[in-house]
Order: structure tokens, then sequence, then C-alpha cells
């Protein structure tokens, strides 16, 4: 079983419990996840935790994590993928807040501090809030677009420090991506990641549909938390999983579909979100897909 081939080392207990459990997963990406850890320690304003999946850590990631004395980690000797890393990082994290960020991320001052002001502004739990990525090209309407390197050789950290902030963006619908944050009781209550969609690709739909199916209704992005994207480093070199079939198959509709409709990502915030007309016309497309894969199936 995959669950078999992930190693897990947990730090000593803290004295305090963290506000958030920070999940990082990376794969033979040692100088992105230095990067990223170090502005985190450098950013960061809240009380956390640091836990890391390492898939291989062939690059010497594994012994840089072992030296840190301060980062729970879990180690699988293969590349398991997204999922069952997110899945394996859960048995780690202690605080009541997990926060999902990608290796190839820059957190930006106080990142941290705004998601907590927004976790406790909810009635309950039932939330999922996310960062904002500012991107070199903007992978959805959700980012803003302002390149300050594709890389760490070209990365112009200083004038994004400086800069960050000035790009308008106001808060937006349709969490979905990470920097995200959900509490650990509607994490275990939908089962975490989906493990039918590894490597991962579309698993984080899958997560934000699994939320809606439980009932969450709150999906909010705040823009004043933000994060810098060098844009999906490892998803370039993976072999990526026929993950877009796989949301139709199992759930019926397209992700578009339910990004548009359900989720409404990316237009204006205005609370929680409440299910919108879908026209006939994208019920009977969603009815082709499904009908197109059992007869491909046969």
């Amino acid at each position: 079983m995959m669950e078999e081939k992930i190693s897990y080392f947990p730090q000593q207990a803290s004295e305090t419990k963290p506000f958030f459990s920070i999940l990082i997963p990376t794969w033979n990406n040692l100088a992105f996840l230095q990067n990223c850890i170090r502005s985190i320690r450098q950013h960061s304003t809240t009380s956390y935790q640091l836990v890391v999946h390492l898939n291989e850590g062939a690059d010497g990631s594994l012994e840089w994590i072992k030296e840190q004395g301060d980062i729970a980690y879990s180690h699988s000797e293969e590349n398991v993928g997204v999922c069952y890393a997110m899945n394996a990082m859960r048995k780690l994290a202690t605080a009541d807040y997990l926060l999902y960020l990608n290796d190839d991320m820059y957190v930006l001052p106080n990142w941290d501090g705004i998601l907590q002001e927004e976790v406790m502004a909810c009635p309950d739990h039932n939330f999922f809030i996310s960062a904002t990525m500012i991107e070199p090209r903007a992978q959805s309407n959700c980012s803003i677009e302002q390149a300050y390197g594709n890389n760490l050789e070209n990365f112009e950290e200083e004038r994004l420090l400086k800069e960050w902030h000035t790009w308008e963006k106001k808060d937006w619908q349709g969490s979905t991506w990470p920097p995200n944050v959900v509490h650990k009781n509607v994490w275990d209550q939908v089962g975490g990641y989906s493990v039918e969609f590894s490597p991962g690709m579309y698993s984080d739909p899958d997560f934000s549909m699994k939320l809606w199916q439980a009932g969450v209704r709150l999906f909010k992005g705040v823009a004043r938390s933000r994060v810098y994207h060098f844009g999906s480093i490892s998803v370039k070199r993976v072999k990526q999983n026929k993950g877009y079939y796989q949301f139709i198959r199992t759930w019926g509709m397209s992700s578009g579909t339910f990004s548009k409709y359900y989720l409404q990502r990316g237009k204006p915030f205005n609370g929680p979100l409440q299910k919108r007309y879908i026209p006939f016309w994208v019920h009977l497309k969603n009815w082709y897909y499904q009908f197109s894969l059992r007869f491909k199936a046969q």
C-alpha cells in the first residue's frame, strides 16, 4: 500500500499550540523549498508549525530538512504525488487550522496574520479561505499578474518587497488553489485529498467540491494576504493524470461548470455563495461528457 511507503518524523512537541500548521509538499526542489521556508520565517506574524512532505528527497532536501530541527516531515522514497503527500502531512499537523502552501511560493509580509484575522471573523468552521497569488503570468482571474522573476536566478526580491502591496485587487469568490486554509475538522470530515486524483491534477477543485458537498459556502479569496508564485515548478516535471475526465466521472460535471456556476471563481466577494442557475445547454454538455466517458470505458 502507498501508506506503507511513507515515513513520519514529527518534531518535538512545542510548549504552545500553533495557530497554523503550514503544509508544504515538495519533490526534489531544494532551492525553492529553502526560499519558501526562508520567506515564512522572515515574514510570518502568527504562531505556526512547519510540515513538509519530501517526495524522494534525492537532491539534498532530505538532509537539509533533518538539519532544521523545527520542521515536522514525512518522506517517501518515490514521488507519491500531492494527494498522498497532503494526507501524510495531516497526520503530523498539530494546529486547528491547516494552511496548504506550494514550495515554489514566496510569502509576503503578514500574509498569515491577515489570514488569521479572516479565520477569526468567521462565525463557524465552514469556510475555505485563500491568499492571493502574484504571478509572472496569471493562471486565473484570481491572481495578480506582475513579473518579479520566473526562477530564483532572476528573482527580483527587493523590488517585490517594495511593490507587492501597491497592486490593486479586491477580495474574490471561489477559493480553490493554495495558499488556502481549512479547519482540521472540516478536512477530516471530507477525508482530505482524493488519492484517485494522484499525482494531483484537478485535486484542488475536487477538494473544493467535497467541501461544497459538506455544506461549506464561504469560499473567500483574500486580496491583502499575498504570496509570489513562480509557477508550478513541479507540475512541469511530473507525468500528469487525466484529472479533467476524473472530475467529470466523479461529480457528473466539468470542473469549469463547478468553478463558474458554484464557486463563481474570480468574481468580487459578496458573502457566502449560493448556487446559480445553470443553463440547460451546460447540463447537456455535461451529460454528453458523462455519456462519452461511459462509452470509452466499455
